[in-house]
């Protein structure tokens, strides 16, 4: 970790403590409004992902698919997620936000609800092929959402708020464990696995209209204050970026976007992303599946237990978010205020390969509320992107990013599912998800070097 330099002096783009605190107290607070509303738009975003993870088990038994068959449905989306992020974030950086993030919302919601539907195709196959497509098609839609997140928060948030921020709306996907996960679990139980996307899918309409009423651009907003404008404005919000794509559609060269595959930090953010969504998967996909198979538990008591590691890795979030601010407002390099938290956090989550050793289900909860406490703790590349990519590309960068980070829900779901179709065990898969937080402290320490902005060349 030798590139762990602390400055002695505050980067060019922080503030100290005292100087930002007192320009906050002059201005509005809109910003956290729009905050919210990405932070909403995301728990609705993991929960619509993590339908399947709660009916898995019956739609398996209903459709007779086997531990490597579902692990394979699984992966439908992480296929189309993965695919679609530098396609969905050029679309960001063309025609902006607002349009292309609200346009996905909608989408995502239909093709949830037309997973309730799968029943309908007759013989087994049938069913399974079309659940597929109906699990790739969300994760293309999808594809947009979470470089749009880091594009609000780019735009509407200075540096020294941005990892808060980030933190926030990365920590919407455990509070959509903690509240749509019991629900979910009481709608299986009740009604039966359909209802389940009917009713997330009918929640996400719904956001797609709130969305459409209220985003917009600082600059052209009526309810942001001019103060509040010129306050983000002046500590490092990219403000303007949705006017511009609006009136500006540029085409990057080839060398433009070939600094997105050439830069070394990138590629180390890059690969810290991809470990990051390799332990997001496990728990989104097979986590409540091992409960109930492994651990022998109830599909109501999985919904309550699945409940306290979210709740663990949404409070790692917010700190691991507010500590790297901190630092950066005590005069902190940005580098090391986003690496520390990372760094901890990756060291914790490696406990989830204590799990195998557990003798008690409270053993196993204890060690994956530890593990993702961590989790969320280093779930800080957000904000790094936010602070390093190329002001004109902070779309397209996002979607590189998420691109990369998230062959990780291709490789984890078929990874696991095999493992465990032949050893009949989740422990060797326990150990695989366990050792990326390994590779991710390798990845921020020895190869990322000093996190600086990218400036492309006139």
């Amino acid at each position: 970790m030798k590139n762990l330099d602390i400055a002695t002096s505050a980067p060019p783009e922080a503030t100290n403590a005292t100087a930002h605190a007192a320009a906050k107290a002059k201005v509005g607070h809109f910003r956290y409004y729009i905050l919210a509303l990405i932070f909403f738009v995301t728990v609705l975003n993991y929960a619509d992902r993590a339908t399947l993870s709660i009916a898995g088990t019956f739609v398996a038994k209903d459709l007779g698919l086997s531990a490597s068959a579902l692990g394979i449905v699984f992966s439908a989306f992480g296929w189309a997620y993965a695919i679609g992020q530098i396609p969905g974030g050029w679309l960001l950086d063309r025609f902006g936000a607002k349009r292309v993030y609200g346009a996905s919302i909608a989408l995502w919601s239909i093709f949830t609800m037309t997973q309730g539907t799968v029943s309908l195709f007759g013989t087994a196959a049938s069913a399974t092929i079309a659940l597929f497509i109906m699990r790739f098609m969300l994760g293309l839609v999808e594809s947009p959402a979470f470089p749009g997140n880091a594009r609000v928060v780019a735009t509407w948030f200075p540096t020294a708020e941005r990892g808060t921020a980030s933190a926030l709306f990365n920590s919407a996907q455990y509070l959509a464990v903690v509240v749509f996960t019991p629900l979910m679990a009481w709608f299986t139980h009740a009604l039966g696995w359909h209802h389940v996307f009917f009713f997330m899918g009918g929640l996400g309409i719904a956001a797609a209209c709130v969305w459409f009423l209220v985003m917009d651009d600082p600059r052209t907003h009526p309810r942001m204050s001019r103060d509040e404008l010129d306050f983000i404005a002046a500590n490092g919000a990219l403000v303007g970026l949705d006017a511009g794509a609006a009136k500006d559609r540029r085409r990057f060269t080839r060398r433009e976007i070939s600094t997105l595959f050439t830069s070394r930090m990138l590629w180390a953010i890059y690969i810290g992303q991809y470990c990051i969504t390799a332990l997001t998967y496990f728990f989104i996909t097979w986590f409540p599946i091992y409960l109930m198979k492994e651990r022998g538990m109830n599909v109501m008591t999985v919904g309550m237990v699945a409940a306290l590691p979210a709740i663990c890795g949404f409070s790692g979030g917010i700190l691991g978010g507010m500590l790297s601010d901190f630092l950066i407002r005590r005069g902190v390099s940005v580098s090391v205020a986003r690496k520390m938290p990372f760094m901890i956090g990756m060291t914790l989550a490696t406990v989830v390969m204590a799990a195998p050793f557990a003798v008690s289900n409270t053993a196993v909860v204890i060690i994956m509320s530890l593990a993702f406490f961590g989790k969320g703790l280093g779930a800080i590349g957000w904000a790094v992107v936010s602070d390093v990519a190329p002001r004109e590309m902070t779309g397209l960068s996002g979607g590189v990013f998420n691109g990369i980070g998230n062959t990780a829900g291709i490789v984890t779901p078929i990874v696991i599912g095999y493992v465990v179709a032949s050893t009949g065990s989740f422990d060797r898969a326990l150990w695989f998800v366990g050792a990326h937080g390994i590779v991710a402290i390798l990845a921020y320490g020895l190869l990322a070097g000093r996190f600086k902005r990218i400036e492309l060349k006139a």
